[in-house]
């Protein structure tokens, strides 16, 4: 997510101003399994540290090969280039920092009945993210030598990639993981994929790193976006592409992006409710105006200019049957080899739709959007995936939602739990320019559209999805809060956190953890609450 500014002092004095709103009162050898087996007979003091692990959450342990003086640069010094260049921009004798880069190491999991799930497995660490690598406390990626299965997320699949994310924005630590267990039931009856995730606290060599969440790298897998991979080196287009809606796109290699016209920039409704809102288009038009352009970035591997060049067009085609399905009740279908479009004969507009679109995914990819109210959702983090094998459906499909620390209250967005968002006019994260995200928007004005999120809606409701939710909020508080103090102590993220300044004012004045928590979990609650009267049946 871009960013203008850090954090700065007025930001700090404000925060120590305020009471919480509206609240309900990353060569060495691995652990010796004699020396892991004493942590069950007593609490273990991390050398050079002073925190004591009580086996309230697993413990991950990193342990870096190389046991040079420096090598704790990697988890402490690296910046995203992009960012770093950004930050450079507008700060005078800004040094810039490395880029982040992988680290050979070992991990060692131990899980709170102190079994060792993982014992000295071989593995590299980077730190990962975008704005988030710019925060004292990093995200980090694991990549392991072996397909590795981690606290038997998603049901025990064994996977390279993992990603830990650090939460640092989200003083309440709990946005992520809220938002990915409602998605995962929300996306998984329609055969759909969203991230699992757990907490863990972290150790790297030695020194405690605090809470993070454990979760899943988004890739193409069959127990991730279950599409078609290519082969290494494999030019033909009959493959899966996984893709990111991403306003970082110029910054992947020219193989991996590409830019969207969005039907030339036509007009969008945004949707408010009604048909109210003010038209809007999704690019920059001229240069007085800021509005930044968002593109597509392909984050699966392709390896030929051909298949580039096909998704490109594909996804831009879609987008204009889409378009001209809603606003010029208009019906366009592609030729056989899905690389140009022409009107349909004998399809309605709704049809058109669906020959393209795996519609289901969209309105579930809205729900999720909508409820949790994200900064980003303009910006990135939005993917999709489209599969030309030979088992693949050929529609664009929405799925793997990702990057809640922004979202559910935690920033200026919704503030009080209220109105439509996901598809109307949007604020930039810096509030300079007005945008929208024209595939949440593009079909918000279809009654059969609508009726499919009425639908989708009301069984999550019914259900129970929302409840669980609420319940999994009080009930990780309660039992890890050890671990979130010792966190807290750690990074000190609730009143001097270098990412206060992001917060909402309902966020901000949160003093504990504790509060941090429930103020989340009121926001959800008048969020369902608003939402529901909205869409149940």
């Amino acid at each position: 997510m871009m960013k203008r500014c850090l954090a700065g002092l007025a930001a700090l004095v404000l925060l120590g101003l305020a009471g919480c709103a509206e609240m309900p009162q990353n060569e060495s050898a691995s652990p010796t399994e004699e020396s892991i087996a004493d942590t069950e007979t007593q609490p273990e003091t991390l050398p050079h540290s002073g925190y004591v692990l009580d086996g309230t959450l697993p413990v991950l342990r990193i342990t870096t090969v190389s046991q040079e003086e420096n090598v704790m640069d990697f988890v402490t010094k690296p910046v995203n280039d992009y960012v770093a260049r950004s930050i450079a921009s507008w700060t005078p004798g800004y040094k810039m920092p490395p880029a982040p880069y992988y680290e050979s190491c070992t991990v060692t999991l131990t899980d709170t009945d102190s079994s060792v799930p993982l014992n000295g497995v071989s593995a590299q660490v980077k730190v990962r993210g975008n704005w988030t690598t710019s925060y004292d406390k990093k995200p980090l990626r694991l990549k392991f030598t072996e397909t590795q299965n981690l606290l038997g997320l998603n049901e025990g699949a064994k996977m390279k990639n993992w990603v830990l994310l650090a939460e640092y924005k989200d003083a309440s630590m709990l946005r992520d993981k809220t938002a990915l267990a409602i998605a995962r039931e929300i996306l998984a009856p329609h055969g759909l994929y969203a991230a699992d995730a757990a907490f863990v606290e972290v150790e790297i060599n030695g020194q405690y790193w605090g809470v993070y969440l454990l979760t899943e790298q988004q890739q193409i897998n069959i127990d991730r976006v279950d599409i078609t991979e290519a082969a290494a080196g494999y030019t033909g287009t009959d493959i899966g592409y996984f893709m990111e809606f991403d306003g970082y796109y110029t910054n992947e290699e020219p193989l991996q992006q590409f830019e969207m016209t969005y039907a030339d920039n036509a007009p969008l409704i945004p949707f408010d409710g009604g048909n109210s809102g003010k038209p809007i288009k999704p690019l920059a038009e001229g240069r007085r105006d800021p509005k930044q352009n968002v593109g597509i970035s392909i984050k699966s591997d392709i390896y030929s200019q051909e298949q580039h060049d096909f998704i490109a067009a594909y996804t831009n085609n879609v987008y204009t049957i889409l378009y001209e399905a809603a606003y010029n009740d208009s019906a366009w279908q592609f030729n056989a080899d899905y690389t140009e479009i022409a009107p349909a004969e004998g399809l309605t507009p709704q049809q058109a739709v669906e020959q393209v679109l795996d519609v289901q995914s969209l309105a579930d990819m809205y729900i999720i959007s909508e409820l949790t109210c994200d900064a980003d959702i303009y910006w990135s983090s939005f993917f999709m995936s489209a599969d030309f094998g030979a088992a693949g459906s050929r529609k664009l499909t929405f799925e793997a939602p990702w990057d809640f620390d922004s979202a559910m209250g935690n920033k200026d967005r919704c503030a009080n739990g209220e109105g439509f968002y996901a598809a109307n006019t949007l604020y930039d994260v810096n509030d300079v320019y007005k945008t929208i995200n024209p595939w949440l928007a593009v079909l918000m004005h279809e009654d059969w559209f609508q009726n499919c999120i009425r639908d989708t809606w009301t069984e999550a409701y019914d259900a129970g999805v929302f409840d669980r939710a609420f319940a999994m909020i009080d009930a990780d508080t309660a039992e890890y809060q050890a671990a979130f103090a010792r966190s807290e102590q750690r990074w000190d993220n609730i009143r001097r956190n270098t990412a206060a300044s992001e917060w909402s004012r309902g966020a901000a004045r949160c003093r504990t953890h504790e509060e941090t928590a429930a103020y989340l979990k009121d926001w959800l609650q008048k969020r369902v609450a608003f939402l529901n009267e909205a869409w149940h049946r």
